[in-house]
């Protein structure tokens, strides 16, 4: 059984990368006619502005549909995702025929809405065109995890007496037939009766939300070489398994019936996870921002070339910087940013710093938006001498403080480091890691150059979890990229600006809730729905 080779032990096994999207979401569309006496567009993108309105005596016998297109990440084409069904003779049309997609924390995911009419009109120009209102629930089956015990009777293998080493092997089924692996539980040494440990599977990994799929699950006898011997399998559905212990949950894993080889699910339970998403639409519990970045710039070595302002063209750290800071923006209420440089000698005197405003102002060191970074960013570049050495621990520390004062998950904080990794202070930025590692904090580490960047990877902790005087960090919070795996061979071009951002932010919403997690802090319930001012949602205007 080639496929299981490595499966020895159960400590690298992560089934659910790449497959399944971190949930789905709930689109339903509702329409509002404006104050004036004008309504709908012909057609054209609602999200931004209507462009041509028309008298409210026309729509007397309207035939309404809302058609929804999504953009490509990478060819920026429109592709129609799915239209509601047709409403006629109403102004306020209540669709009922929802969008289901996948939402991406780490992903600008465009969409676009056109609001089209059935019949052809004319019409006049107009100034209100009215107001769609979107609202976006996630479905409750991406959050449920199933918890299973199993234990099995007499596992002897085929071709000699003794004992076993026996482990499960689950599977989901696809819509084409395929089988991908979503769980295995542990080795249960020298037994023939084994029961495993309890385990927690996420529903949409078993099942993929569909109760009904095949489940399937193969037993094997665990090998030192890799080379596992297939004891047998059997069949089930999340259905069938949710019935819990019952004379329904005693399998036969053996194609010869009668030998006693059975496997019997000894619990069943589903608990309900809270997602990054209620975090999201609960927002605060005080006045704070639930997402803060905090970009920080560092000092190259080849400083001419990585922070060399092209009239023309961004550099590195400001192409790195507009990526990430775009998307994760967007979940920053006042999209108002602290910014800090180090490793620069700062002016009148010449002192060297390592956690400077971009912006000059020691007493406000934020800045408004991205744009209002790069300015920050420029400017310092016309007025600091970038300096080493490159310490990375004063910056951390200062972020750290930030996250100390507010520990009740109502903020967040997001490090974003811009560096061509080198760093003189390893043994500081464990230590800084390690401390950060129980705060609400996560640290983002774009290098920029042609560096090696050993030292950064080695922060990351993907491999092994950073640890400092013997201590381990209580949970990952940093993620590297190099910045030039995202650029062309001259160099001078980004290939995808949102594949970057997609690599780079990927690990940020689990971060966020394995801190919440830990902490036993539950999302605030989500606001009530908007509706404009001076509508009820099933007020209908008579013509």
């Amino acid at each position: 059984m080639d496929k299981l080779e490595d499966m020895s032990t159960g400590d690298d096994f992560d089934p659910f990368t790449g497959n399944i999207p971190a949930t789905k979401v709930e689109i339903t569309v509702s329409y509002f006619h404006c104050l004036s006496n004008s309504l709908l567009l012909n057609s054209g993108q609602i999200l931004t502005h209507a462009s041509l309105c028309f008298p409210l005596s026309l729509f007397r016998f309207l035939f309404t549909v809302c058609v929804l297109y999504t953009q490509g990440v990478e060819t920026k084409q429109w592709r129609e995702f799915g239209r509601t069904e047709v409403i006629d003779n109403t102004l306020n049309p209540d669709f009922v025929r929802k969008y289901i997609m996948d939402y991406f924390f780490e992903e600008k995911q465009n969409l676009r809405f056109d609001l089209r009419l059935e019949k052809p009109l004319g019409g006049i120009p107009g100034k209100k065109c009215g107001t769609i209102i979107l609202t976006a629930e996630e479905l409750s089956n991406c959050r449920d995890s199933a918890m299973m015990q199993f234990c099995a009777n007499k596992l002897d293998k085929k071709d000699f007496f003794g004992k076993s080493d026996p482990f499960m092997v689950f599977f989901r089924s696809n819509e084409d037939g395929t089988f991908t692996i979503c769980h295995k539980t542990e080795v249960v040494k020298n037994t023939l009766n084994p029961v495993w440990k309890e385990f927690a599977i996420p529903v949409r990994a078993l099942c993929n939300g569909d109760f009904d799929r095949t489940i399937k699950v193969e037993v094997y006898d665990w090998d030192r070489d890799g080379s596992h011997d297939f004891i047998g399998d059997f069949t089930t559905s999340y259905r069938e398994l949710a019935r819990g212990q019952s004379q329904f949950n005693v399998y036969e894993v053996s194609h010869t019936l009668g030998n006693g080889r059975t496997v019997t699910l000894l619990s069943f339970s589903v608990e309900s996870e809270f997602t990054f998403l209620d975090y999201i639409k609960g927002g605060k519990k005080k006045q704070g921002n639930e997402c803060s970045s905090l970009p920080s710039i560092g000092n190259p070595s080849q400083s001419t070339s990585l922070h060399y302002m092209n009239p023309y063209q961004m550099n590195a750290y400001a192409m790195a910087l507009k990526a990430v800071g775009e998307i994760i923006q967007d979940y920053d209420s006042d999209k108002m940013f602290p910014a800090l440089g180090f490793g620069a000698k700062l002016p009148p005197d010449g002192r060297v710093s390592h956690e400077f405003p971009l912006n000059g102002n020691i007493e406000n060191p934020y800045c408004n938006g991205i744009e209002g970074i790069l300015e920050a960013y420029h400017q310092s570049l016309k007025t600091v001498q970038l300096y080493g050495p490159t310490n990375f621990a004063p910056i951390i520390n200062h972020v750290a403080r930030y996250a100390a004062a507010v520990q009740d998950g109502s903020q967040y904080f997001v490090l974003l480091i811009i560096t061509d990794g080198v760093i003189s202070d390893m043994a500081q930025t464990k230590e800084a890691i390690v401390n950060a590692a129980k705060l609400p904090m996560s640290i983002i580490i774009v290098g920029v150059g042609q560096a090696e960047f050993d030292a950064m990877v080695e922060l990351d902790g993907d491999d092994i979890r950073v640890s400092s005087r013997g201590k381990l960090a209580e949970r990952d919070i940093v993620q590297f990229v190099p910045f030039r795996d995202y650029m062309d061979r001259t160099g001078n071009h980004v290939l995808s600006m949102a594949r970057l951002a997609k690599d780079v932010l990927a690990e940020i919403p689990d971060q966020f809730i394995s801190y919440m997690k830990s902490r036993g802090i539950k999302p605030n319930p989500a606001p009530p729905p908007y509706t404009p001012t001076g509508h009820t949602h099933h007020h209908h205007t008579q013509i």
